[in-house]
Protein backbone atom coordinates (compact mmCIF):
# COMPACT_ATOMS: atom_id res chain seq x y z
CA UNK A 1 0.00 0.00 0.00
CA UNK A 2 1.32 3.28 -1.50
CA UNK A 3 -0.27 6.50 0.82
CA UNK A 4 0.78 9.99 0.40
CA UNK A 5 -0.14 11.89 3.31
CA UNK A 6 -0.17 15.58 3.68
CA UNK A 7 0.17 16.88 7.39
CA UNK A 8 -0.74 20.23 8.41
CA UNK A 9 0.04 20.62 12.50
CA UNK A 10 -1.61 24.36 13.16
CA UNK A 11 -1.25 25.50 16.27
CA UNK A 12 -0.75 25.37 19.96
CA UNK A 13 -0.75 21.92 20.72
CA UNK A 14 -1.30 20.50 16.95
CA UNK A 15 2.35 20.07 16.35
CA UNK A 16 2.74 17.56 19.87
CA UNK A 17 -0.47 15.25 19.53
CA UNK A 18 0.20 14.98 14.96
CA UNK A 19 3.92 14.09 15.98
CA UNK A 20 2.66 11.20 17.95
CA UNK A 21 -0.31 10.10 15.18
CA UNK A 22 2.59 10.31 12.74
CA UNK A 23 4.73 7.90 14.38
CA UNK A 24 2.43 5.71 14.91
CA UNK A 25 1.28 5.12 11.53
CA UNK A 26 5.20 4.77 10.63
CA UNK A 27 4.97 1.55 12.74
CA UNK A 28 2.27 0.17 11.01
CA UNK A 29 3.71 1.26 7.65
CA UNK A 30 7.07 -0.23 8.66
CA UNK A 31 5.65 -3.75 10.14
CA UNK A 32 3.68 -4.31 7.17
CA UNK A 33 5.64 -3.48 4.47
CA UNK A 34 3.66 -0.52 3.26
CA UNK A 35 5.06 3.06 2.04
CA UNK A 36 3.47 5.93 3.52
CA UNK A 37 5.30 9.05 3.11
CA UNK A 38 4.54 12.56 5.01
CA UNK A 39 4.63 16.38 3.71
CA UNK A 40 4.42 19.09 5.94
CA UNK A 41 2.63 22.72 5.43
CA UNK A 42 1.42 25.37 6.92
CA UNK A 43 -2.08 26.35 7.82
CA UNK A 44 -3.89 28.23 10.53
CA UNK A 45 -2.19 30.96 12.62
CA UNK A 46 1.23 29.82 12.05
CA UNK A 47 0.45 30.24 7.93
CA UNK A 48 -1.07 33.97 8.68
CA UNK A 49 2.16 34.49 10.49
CA UNK A 50 4.66 33.60 8.11
CA UNK A 51 2.53 33.65 4.84
CA UNK A 52 -0.14 36.48 5.48
CA UNK A 53 -2.71 34.10 5.12
CA UNK A 54 -4.49 30.92 7.21
CA UNK A 55 -4.49 28.91 4.02
CA UNK A 56 -1.06 29.24 1.82
CA UNK A 57 -2.00 28.60 -1.75
CA UNK A 58 1.18 25.64 -1.29
CA UNK A 59 -0.62 23.99 0.98
CA UNK A 60 -4.02 24.07 -0.42
CA UNK A 61 -2.04 22.50 -3.82
CA UNK A 62 0.05 19.98 -1.38
CA UNK A 63 -3.05 18.40 0.08
CA UNK A 64 -5.12 18.47 -3.32
CA UNK A 65 -2.14 16.12 -4.07
CA UNK A 66 -2.11 13.71 -1.37
CA UNK A 67 -3.90 11.02 -0.58
CA UNK A 68 -5.31 11.65 3.19
CA UNK A 69 -4.88 15.27 5.22
CA UNK A 70 -3.85 15.17 8.86
CA UNK A 71 -4.57 18.12 10.37
CA UNK A 72 -3.10 19.30 14.36
CA UNK A 73 -5.67 22.16 15.08
CA UNK A 74 -5.77 25.13 14.50
CA UNK A 75 -6.28 29.04 16.29
CA UNK A 76 -4.11 30.95 19.25
CA UNK A 77 -5.72 34.06 21.44
CA UNK A 78 -3.82 36.66 19.72
CA UNK A 79 -5.83 36.11 16.52
CA UNK A 80 -9.04 36.66 18.16
CA UNK A 81 -9.36 40.35 17.05
CA UNK A 82 -9.21 39.40 13.84
CA UNK A 83 -12.46 39.16 11.67
CA UNK A 84 -14.06 36.01 11.31
CA UNK A 85 -12.74 35.27 7.53
CA UNK A 86 -8.69 36.67 8.50
CA UNK A 87 -8.67 34.34 11.75
CA UNK A 88 -7.08 30.51 11.30
CA UNK A 89 -10.25 29.01 11.66
CA UNK A 90 -10.85 30.07 8.29
CA UNK A 91 -8.17 28.20 6.70
CA UNK A 92 -10.08 25.06 8.31
CA UNK A 93 -13.13 26.01 6.73
CA UNK A 94 -11.63 26.82 2.92
CA UNK A 95 -9.70 23.86 3.29
CA UNK A 96 -12.65 22.00 3.77
CA UNK A 97 -14.29 23.20 0.82
CA UNK A 98 -11.83 22.73 -1.05
CA UNK A 99 -11.20 19.24 -0.54
CA UNK A 100 -14.96 18.56 -1.09
CA UNK A 101 -15.66 16.38 1.70
CA UNK A 102 -19.17 16.67 3.15
CA UNK A 103 -19.11 13.85 5.82
CA UNK A 104 -17.48 13.89 8.99
CA UNK A 105 -17.19 10.87 10.70
CA UNK A 106 -16.77 11.87 14.49
CA UNK A 107 -17.10 8.02 16.59
CA UNK A 108 -17.32 8.34 20.26
CA UNK A 109 -17.17 5.60 22.61
CA UNK A 110 -17.24 4.64 26.07
CA UNK A 111 -13.87 3.73 27.67
CA UNK A 112 -14.40 1.72 30.73
CA UNK A 113 -10.81 2.72 31.93
CA UNK A 114 -12.40 6.52 31.80
CA UNK A 115 -15.47 6.09 33.41
CA UNK A 116 -14.21 8.08 36.67
CA UNK A 117 -13.51 11.25 34.13
CA UNK A 118 -16.99 11.57 33.16
CA UNK A 119 -19.61 13.19 35.40
CA UNK A 120 -22.23 10.49 33.64
CA UNK A 121 -22.85 7.48 35.85
CA UNK A 122 -20.34 4.27 34.61
CA UNK A 123 -23.87 2.27 33.40
CA UNK A 124 -25.03 5.44 31.83
CA UNK A 125 -22.27 5.17 29.48
CA UNK A 126 -21.24 1.89 29.59
CA UNK A 127 -20.89 0.41 26.27
CA UNK A 128 -21.52 3.51 24.26
CA UNK A 129 -20.62 3.38 20.80
CA UNK A 130 -21.99 6.25 18.88
CA UNK A 131 -20.71 7.36 14.87
CA UNK A 132 -21.86 11.00 14.16
CA UNK A 133 -21.74 11.61 10.93
CA UNK A 134 -21.89 15.56 10.51
CA UNK A 135 -22.62 17.45 7.12
CA UNK A 136 -19.51 19.59 6.56
CA UNK A 137 -20.00 21.56 3.89
CA UNK A 138 -23.64 23.65 4.11
CA UNK A 139 -25.60 25.14 6.94
CA UNK A 140 -24.84 28.36 8.81
CA UNK A 141 -21.30 27.69 8.62
CA UNK A 142 -20.74 28.00 4.55
CA UNK A 143 -24.33 29.79 3.73
CA UNK A 144 -25.21 32.93 1.88
CA UNK A 145 -25.76 35.94 2.35
CA UNK A 146 -23.47 36.02 5.73
CA UNK A 147 -22.28 39.38 7.00
CA UNK A 148 -21.55 41.41 10.14
CA UNK A 149 -22.62 45.27 9.64
CA UNK A 150 -20.57 46.47 12.70
CA UNK A 151 -22.02 50.43 12.15
CA UNK A 152 -25.61 49.08 12.10
CA UNK A 153 -24.60 46.52 15.16
CA UNK A 154 -26.14 43.96 13.67
CA UNK A 155 -24.95 40.64 11.71
CA UNK A 156 -26.86 37.84 10.20
CA UNK A 157 -26.22 34.13 8.98
CA UNK A 158 -28.07 31.98 6.46
CA UNK A 159 -28.89 28.27 7.24
CA UNK A 160 -28.94 26.61 4.03
CA UNK A 161 -29.27 23.25 1.72
CA UNK A 162 -30.48 21.40 -0.87
CA UNK A 163 -31.97 18.04 -0.88
CA UNK A 164 -28.94 16.22 -2.90
CA UNK A 165 -26.86 17.61 -0.05
CA UNK A 166 -29.01 15.91 2.90
CA UNK A 167 -29.53 12.81 0.43
CA UNK A 168 -25.80 12.11 -0.15
CA UNK A 169 -24.36 12.37 4.03
CA UNK A 170 -27.53 10.72 4.57
CA UNK A 171 -27.06 8.04 2.47
CA UNK A 172 -23.26 7.55 4.06
CA UNK A 173 -25.13 7.35 7.04
CA UNK A 174 -27.55 4.65 6.07
CA UNK A 175 -24.16 2.49 4.84
CA UNK A 176 -21.94 2.78 7.72
CA UNK A 177 -24.97 1.87 9.93
CA UNK A 178 -25.56 -1.43 8.16
CA UNK A 179 -22.03 -2.28 9.32
CA UNK A 180 -22.80 -1.97 12.33
CA UNK A 181 -25.86 -2.36 14.60
CA UNK A 182 -28.46 -0.98 11.80
CA UNK A 183 -29.67 2.09 13.58
CA UNK A 184 -29.62 5.29 12.66
CA UNK A 185 -30.91 8.58 14.84
CA UNK A 186 -31.31 11.77 12.41
CA UNK A 187 -31.22 15.21 14.47
CA UNK A 188 -33.13 18.39 13.19
CA UNK A 189 -35.58 21.08 14.72
CA UNK A 190 -38.04 20.35 12.05
CA UNK A 191 -40.98 22.02 14.32
CA UNK A 192 -39.23 25.50 13.99
CA UNK A 193 -37.26 25.49 10.75
CA UNK A 194 -37.47 24.91 7.61
CA UNK A 195 -34.49 24.18 6.55
CA UNK A 196 -34.96 20.91 9.18
CA UNK A 197 -38.21 19.86 7.32
CA UNK A 198 -36.38 19.59 4.26
CA UNK A 199 -33.89 17.41 6.21
CA UNK A 200 -36.48 14.90 7.69
CA UNK A 201 -38.33 14.50 4.42
CA UNK A 202 -34.94 13.95 2.51
CA UNK A 203 -33.60 11.68 5.40
CA UNK A 204 -37.00 9.59 5.33
CA UNK A 205 -37.05 9.05 1.45
CA UNK A 206 -33.37 7.92 1.44
CA UNK A 207 -34.28 5.61 4.56
CA UNK A 208 -36.28 3.29 1.91
CA UNK A 209 -33.16 2.51 0.21
CA UNK A 210 -32.18 0.61 3.32
CA UNK A 211 -34.99 -1.30 4.48
CA UNK A 212 -32.72 -3.12 7.74
CA UNK A 213 -31.81 0.14 9.13
CA UNK A 214 -34.42 1.38 11.60
CA UNK A 215 -34.78 5.28 11.48
CA UNK A 216 -35.78 7.43 14.34
CA UNK A 217 -35.75 11.07 14.30
CA UNK A 218 -35.30 13.33 17.24
CA UNK A 219 -35.34 17.40 17.68
CA UNK A 220 -31.93 18.53 18.74
CA UNK A 221 -32.79 19.87 21.97
CA UNK A 222 -34.03 16.19 23.00
CA UNK A 223 -31.27 14.78 21.47
CA UNK A 224 -28.84 16.73 23.60
CA UNK A 225 -30.57 15.54 26.82
CA UNK A 226 -30.62 11.44 25.61
CA UNK A 227 -27.07 11.58 24.70
CA UNK A 228 -26.57 12.45 28.62
CA UNK A 229 -29.37 10.06 29.93
CA UNK A 230 -29.29 7.18 26.99
CA UNK A 231 -26.66 7.14 24.61
CA UNK A 232 -26.37 3.46 24.28
CA UNK A 233 -29.32 3.63 22.64
CA UNK A 234 -27.66 5.67 19.49
CA UNK A 235 -25.71 3.84 16.88
CA UNK A 236 -24.84 5.79 13.74
CA UNK A 237 -26.26 10.14 14.00
CA UNK A 238 -26.50 11.76 11.54
CA UNK A 239 -27.27 16.16 11.78
CA UNK A 240 -26.19 18.69 10.05
CA UNK A 241 -23.12 21.44 10.46
CA UNK A 242 -23.90 23.23 13.32
CA UNK A 243 -26.08 20.90 15.08
CA UNK A 244 -23.21 18.07 14.10
CA UNK A 245 -20.40 20.15 15.70
CA UNK A 246 -22.36 20.88 18.82
CA UNK A 247 -23.13 17.22 19.87
CA UNK A 248 -20.43 15.40 18.83
CA UNK A 249 -18.66 17.41 21.47
CA UNK A 250 -21.04 17.25 23.74
CA UNK A 251 -20.15 13.80 23.45
CA UNK A 252 -16.61 14.22 25.11
CA UNK A 253 -18.63 13.52 28.44
CA UNK A 254 -18.75 10.09 27.11
CA UNK A 255 -15.06 9.52 26.24
CA UNK A 256 -14.20 11.07 29.58
CA UNK A 257 -11.79 14.21 27.65
CA UNK A 258 -12.16 16.14 24.24
CA UNK A 259 -8.22 14.74 23.72
CA UNK A 260 -10.01 10.93 22.86
CA UNK A 261 -12.14 12.12 20.20
CA UNK A 262 -10.77 11.61 16.53
CA UNK A 263 -12.88 12.31 13.20
CA UNK A 264 -12.36 11.67 9.34
CA UNK A 265 -14.12 14.19 6.53
CA UNK A 266 -14.91 11.85 3.62
CA UNK A 267 -16.57 12.19 0.20
CA UNK A 268 -14.34 14.54 -1.30
CA UNK A 269 -11.14 14.85 -3.35
CA UNK A 270 -9.17 14.06 -0.45
CA UNK A 271 -10.12 13.04 2.79
CA UNK A 272 -9.51 15.20 5.69
CA UNK A 273 -8.34 13.84 9.50
CA UNK A 274 -8.67 15.19 12.36
CA UNK A 275 -8.61 15.20 16.43
CA UNK A 276 -11.99 17.04 17.53
CA UNK A 277 -10.15 19.32 20.18
CA UNK A 278 -9.13 22.73 19.75
CA UNK A 279 -5.36 23.70 19.67
CA UNK A 280 -5.18 24.37 23.63
CA UNK A 281 -2.58 26.81 23.40
CA UNK A 282 -2.13 27.42 26.90
CA UNK A 283 -0.59 23.91 27.36
CA UNK A 284 1.00 23.94 24.54
CA UNK A 285 4.99 23.13 24.47
CA UNK A 286 4.70 21.46 28.03
CA UNK A 287 4.05 17.82 27.07
CA UNK A 288 0.96 17.96 28.89
CA UNK A 289 -1.24 17.62 25.27
CA UNK A 290 -3.09 14.31 24.88
CA UNK A 291 -1.88 12.30 21.93
CA UNK A 292 -4.71 9.98 22.21
CA UNK A 293 -7.23 11.66 19.69
CA UNK A 294 -4.88 11.87 17.29
CA UNK A 295 -4.05 8.52 17.68
CA UNK A 296 -7.17 7.18 16.42
CA UNK A 297 -7.38 9.88 13.81
CA UNK A 298 -4.18 7.90 12.41
CA UNK A 299 -6.62 4.56 12.55
CA UNK A 300 -9.27 6.08 10.80
CA UNK A 301 -6.88 7.19 8.04
CA UNK A 302 -5.32 3.33 8.19
CA UNK A 303 -9.62 2.42 7.58
CA UNK A 304 -10.66 5.26 5.15
CA UNK A 305 -7.98 5.72 2.96
CA UNK A 306 -5.79 3.21 3.11
CA UNK A 307 -8.03 0.11 3.26
CA UNK A 308 -6.12 -1.45 6.28
CA UNK A 309 -8.59 -2.73 8.12
CA UNK A 310 -6.76 -5.10 11.03
CA UNK A 311 -4.53 -2.07 11.21
CA UNK A 312 -6.71 -0.16 12.02
CA UNK A 313 -8.10 -1.72 14.51
CA UNK A 314 -5.17 -2.80 16.04
CA UNK A 315 -4.39 0.69 16.47
CA UNK A 316 -7.85 1.27 18.31
CA UNK A 317 -7.06 -1.84 20.52
CA UNK A 318 -3.69 -0.54 21.36
CA UNK A 319 -5.40 2.66 22.70
CA UNK A 320 -7.72 0.76 24.93
CA UNK A 321 -5.09 -1.47 25.90
CA UNK A 322 -2.32 1.33 27.17
CA UNK A 323 -5.24 2.77 29.03
CA UNK A 324 -6.58 -0.46 30.74
CA UNK A 325 -2.66 -0.76 32.08
CA UNK A 326 -3.36 2.05 33.92
CA UNK A 327 -1.06 5.07 31.82
CA UNK A 328 -2.69 8.44 31.53
CA UNK A 329 -1.90 11.79 30.16
CA UNK A 330 -2.97 14.69 32.75
CA UNK A 331 -6.29 15.34 31.65
CA UNK A 332 -7.48 11.99 31.75
CA UNK A 333 -5.13 11.40 35.26
CA UNK A 334 -8.37 12.83 37.64
CA UNK A 335 -9.82 11.56 41.04
CA UNK A 336 -7.69 8.75 42.56
CA UNK A 337 -4.96 8.28 40.93
CA UNK A 338 -3.50 5.58 42.85
CA UNK A 339 -1.62 2.97 40.61
CA UNK A 340 -2.17 5.56 37.46
CA UNK A 341 1.34 6.17 35.53
CA UNK A 342 0.90 9.96 34.39
CA UNK A 343 2.80 10.35 31.15
CA UNK A 344 4.18 13.17 28.89
CA UNK A 345 2.92 13.65 25.61
CA UNK A 346 5.86 11.71 23.28
CA UNK A 347 5.50 8.77 25.85
CA UNK A 348 2.10 8.19 25.65
CA UNK A 349 2.85 8.00 22.31
CA UNK A 350 5.73 5.77 22.37
CA UNK A 351 3.67 3.38 24.82
CA UNK A 352 1.03 3.12 22.48
CA UNK A 353 3.24 2.51 19.62
CA UNK A 354 4.82 -0.18 21.57
CA UNK A 355 1.09 -1.86 22.16
CA UNK A 356 0.63 -1.84 18.34
CA UNK A 357 4.07 -3.52 17.58
CA UNK A 358 3.23 -6.11 19.64
CA UNK A 359 -0.33 -6.77 18.15
CA UNK A 360 0.24 -6.66 14.63
CA UNK A 361 3.75 -8.64 15.21
CA UNK A 362 0.96 -11.63 17.01
CA UNK A 363 -1.39 -10.85 14.36
CA UNK A 364 1.28 -11.87 11.90
CA UNK A 365 3.38 -14.91 13.67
Amino acid sequence: MNLKILVTAGDGIGPEVTNQAVAVLKEVAAMGGHSFTFDAKRIGGVAIVQDGTPLPADTLNAALASDAVLLGAVGGNEFNSLPPGKRPEAGLLQIRAALGGFANLRPAFAFKELAVNSPLRPEVIEGADILFVRELLGGLYFGQPREWNRAAGEAWNTMRYTRDEVARVARIAFQLASRRRNKVCSVDKANVLEVSQLWRATVTEIAMEFPTVALEHQYVDAMAMHLMNRPRDFDVVVTENLFGDILSDESGVITGSLGMLPSATIGGKVNLYEPVHGSAPDIAGKGLANPLGAILTAALILRHSAGLEAEAAAVESAVRKTLEQGFRTPDLARGDTTGLKVLSTTEMGAKVRETVKSQLSAVRS
